[in-house]
């Protein structure tokens, strides 16, 4: 069984999960890019398409993406921290389950290719991937994202509330947005 067929069929977090089971992650041996984020959100639990929602618009526009490019897991792999929706919490999601990144994400990551960037989008995927920066808040992680350069990129999340991030932070739109841009251009350029 591929390790897609085997993500597909996990149902370890069944019980704990109030809309059923139904993993969404996307990835291929070939992507240079890989996008992890925290997990699908009602939207993506119905249509079983990762990011397909108003925050992968905005991922698109963040990272010059186009549609057809976000959606090729050749290039792009899209692997959330919770592979499943957690259901609703007050003011927002619940917290992705955390049985997914121990499981599977070693072996997801194993696949792909070793010159890759990383885009860790959200507190979840940068908590779990950037450990030695627990006391940072979200804020210093972007604002140093070239420390954590070539490999890695930290991003917020781009929820809604990411607007009020980008209006406290201009620094995001005129300076960490073109770096993330040159570096989504420069791996994908090297997969076709």
């Amino acid at each position: 069984m591929s390790l897609q067929a085997e993500i597909a069929a996990c149902t370890v977090c069944a019980g704990a999960l109030p809309h059923g089971v139904r993993p969404v992650v996307s990835f291929s041996s070939t992507a240079r890019l890989l996008i992890i984020g925290q997990a699908p959100g009602s939207k993506v639990h119905a249509s079983g398409i990762p990011w397909d929602d108003a925050s992968g618009v905005r991922l698109r526009e963040w990272t010059g993406l186009t549609k057809a490019q976000m959606y090729d897991p050749a290039q792009v792999a899209l692997v959330p921290m919770g592979f499943c929706y957690p259901g609703k919490a007050t003011g927002g999601d619940n917290p992705p389950r955390p049985e997914c990144a121990p499981l599977w994400h070693e072996r997801v990551l194993a696949s792909l290719p070793q010159d890759r960037l990383t885009l860790l989008v959200g507190t979840y995927a940068q908590a779990y991937y950037l450990p030695e920066t627990r006391r940072w808040t979200l804020t210093d992680r972007v604002q140093a994202y070239r420390d954590f350069l070539p490999g890695v990129l930290p991003l917020p999340h781009p929820a809604w509330r990411s607007t009020i991030f980008m209006r406290k932070n201009p620094w995001f739109e005129g300076e960490v947005l073109p770096e993330l841009r040159r570096q989504v251009a420069r791996r994908l350029r090297r997969v076709g």
